[in-house]
């Protein structure tokens, strides 16, 4: 009994190490390829590098372009996530707060357009940042994201209804005003799920290529992700190089990711209220 438990554990084992050999196999191949040089990778595109270099990446970091890009996707997903959370969780607050048939009415609306597929209404967005001449500007794509606020409405409120009813009551009593309440016992209470909602606001707005493409044209309006797809070439690509610019767009979510997952599973596991 007690060896075929090991046997199953060290099966186990070497299926997982496969597994996670098999996802990491492309992030691999992406990362030692930058060390390269075009022919070393047409030759050993799996292998270590004959040489190890650092042109690729000081090619990259030598012109402005790559930190225009990078602050432009940060100025991007910061606002836009900031605005998307605080609109998601006040829309939240808002339907518990004043319990009504035209808040059923209006969750029954925010549904719907949870469940209309983004690319439907790509044309009519477009017309309308058209219309109020914020198309090709950061502002204008920032907009657009907004939309995402009912991604955060919905995981908000299922967190929020954890919040006993009572605080919210005797806070009223208190003559505390909406905002009040929401600013100082809501906001802090429901903390974890707020953390959890941005990361993964953050993670889509960081590396979204559809929006960006559709309302950014100039080139000094580039995020990372339309710079790394605008250096490949339509007749011949460099390819290490086009590899940098990809490990630069991707690093920073990977930091950002493996610091903050211990909040994501917290936020979406913990739903009662302490103290």
């Amino acid at each position: 009994m007690v060896l075929t438990r090991r046997l199953l554990s060290a099966l186990t084992s070497v299926l997982m190490i496969a597994l996670a050999c098999l996802v990491a196999l492309p992030f691999y191949y992406v990362v030692i390829n930058t060390f390269k040089t075009q022919a070393d990778m047409s030759t050993n595109p799996l292998g270590l590098p004959a040489t190890f270099t650092w042109e690729n990446y000081i090619d990259l970091l030598s012109t402005s372009t790559v930190f225009t890009a990078f602050l432009n996707t940060v100025y991007v997903t910061v606002v836009s996530v900031v605005l998307m959370v605080l609109i998601g969780a006040m829309a939240a607050f808002a339907m518990i707060y004043r319990r009504s048939r035209l808040s059923l009415v209006f969750g029954g609306i925010l549904l719907a357009a949870f469940l209309i597929p983004y690319q439907t209404t790509i044309i009519p967005l477009y017309k309308m940042i058209v219309g109020v001449g914020a198309v090709d500007t950061l502002e204008g794509l920032i907009a657009t994201y907004l939309a995402g606020s009912v991604f955060c409405y919905f995981l908000t409120i299922g967190y929020m209804r954890t919040v006993p009813l009572e605080i919210i009551e005797a806070a009223r009593i208190d003559g505390a005003s909406p905002f009040r309440i929401f600013g100082t016992i809501i906001l802090p209470l429901i903390s974890p799920v707020l953390v959890t909602v941005s990361v993964f606001q953050t993670m889509w707005v960081w590396n979204d290529y559809v929006s960006p493409t559709i309302f950014l044209s100039s080139p000094e309006k580039n995020t990372l992700v339309l710079l790394a797809s605008r250096a490949v070439s339509e007749f011949s690509v460099n390819w290490p190089a086009f590899m940098a610019v990809t490990v630069v767009v991707l690093l920073p979510m990977l930091i950002f990711f493996l610091a903050m997952q211990k909040y994501i599973v917290n936020g979406l596991v913990s739903g009662s209220v302490k103290g």
